[in-house]
């Protein structure tokens, strides 16, 4: 069993070049999946999106649980501290797609990328303030820089929409809290089944304002029958997002995240392309010069994650096999 591990082990990031090729895959697919959500923003209402969203994402990831496992018995057993997990997960992930959903109806795909993109800026704060986790100095000047360039992305779009503008920091709020989720119970639940389950209690909570203000005035919870063309948006969307978040988790299997990391930027390139040659949206010069500003912090920030890790397993020893220790 030790020996079947280690090999299993030793297939894991083992091919970086492929990993960074899926994970720029990733960063082409996912723009797209936005662009389609913000050619629906003026007509479709927000829980219709929802609704489909994760009604695509129950029945794809359903049926390769099933393939895989041949049974949902396993998801039965789940322990409540997980349940739990499960739905905060789900909640965010909710207030994440609602939220980029409306910001993409006021504000240009790559701006918006660019905001949601200060979430490793809040991360870092997030591990020094609340989980108590040593940040030197460099990282925390880069975060502030950071911060900065997100205001300077931020600030022309504020002056356009107002409020509307802050949208993309929910998303970024939202998938801090999504993330520090997922990690708390990657160990309990398979990948796969964290979807399904997901999706099923994600459904389940949409369908409560529906019911209640479905067709009272609030146009946000009005559940809307697409026409012919929302609808391949719709699919469209869903499945170049399934279909990118497969990319990325293939993307961690062949190189490790630390790699990976850096090449989650290219999104926001890709974003400004796809919405030039779909909205003809460009960023004004102040918010390309915050674009560039919250890229440089990103990257530094990461690179400094990096070294600060390399000196720690440096520092630590390493730990002796059982029949070593005395």
């Amino acid at each position: 069993m030790a020996a079947s591990n280690q090999r299993t082990a030793g297939l894991e990031g083992d091919n970086p070049l492929l990993g960074i090729l899926l994970m720029v895959l990733f960063c082409m697919l996912i723009p797209f999946s936005d662009a389609f959500m913000k050619l629906l923003g003026p007509t479709v209402p927000v829980v219709t999106v929802l609704v489909v969203r994760f009604t695509l994402q129950l029945i794809f990831m359903g049926t390769a649980m099933l393939i895989r496992k041949r049974t949902i018995s396993h998801i039965l057993h789940l322990s409540r501290r997980i349940w739990w997990l499960l739905f905060w997960r789900s909640t965010m992930q909710i207030a994440g797609i609602a939220f980029i959903y409306i910001g993409l109806r006021y504000m240009p795909l790559a701006d918006t990328t660019a905001i949601c993109f200060i979430y490793p800026i809040l991360m870092l704060f997030v591990g020094h303030f609340i989980m108590k986790e040593i940040v030197g100095p460099h990282r925390i000047i880069a975060a502030v820089v950071g911060f900065v360039g997100t205001l300077m992305v931020v600030q022309p779009n504020f002056m356009a929409v107002g409020l509307n503008a802050l949208w993309p920091v929910g998303v970024a709020f939202t998938f801090v809290i999504f993330m520090l989720v997922t990690r708390q119970m990657s160990r309990g639940i398979d990948a796969v089944s964290v979807q399904v389950v997901s999706s099923i209690i994600a459904l389940v909570f949409v369908a409560v304002p529906v019911l209640l203000l479905n067709g009272d005035g609030y146009e946000a919870f009005d559940l809307k029958w697409p026409a012919p063309r929302e609808w391949w948006l719709l699919i469209g969307a869903g499945i170049i997002g399934s279909l990118g978040h497969l990319l990325m988790t293939a993307a961690v299997h062949y190189a490790q995240s630390s790699t990976l990391a850096p090449m989650q930027y290219l999104e926001i390139p890709f974003a400004t392309l796809i919405g030039w040659i779909i909205f003809s949206d460009l960023p004004n010069s102040l918010a390309a010069w915050g674009i560039a500003v919250t890229i440089s912090a990103g990257l530094y920030i990461i690179y400094r994650e990096q070294k600060a890790l390399k000196e720690n397993r440096r520092l630590t020893p390493p730990e002796l096999p059982a029949e070593e220790i005395v």
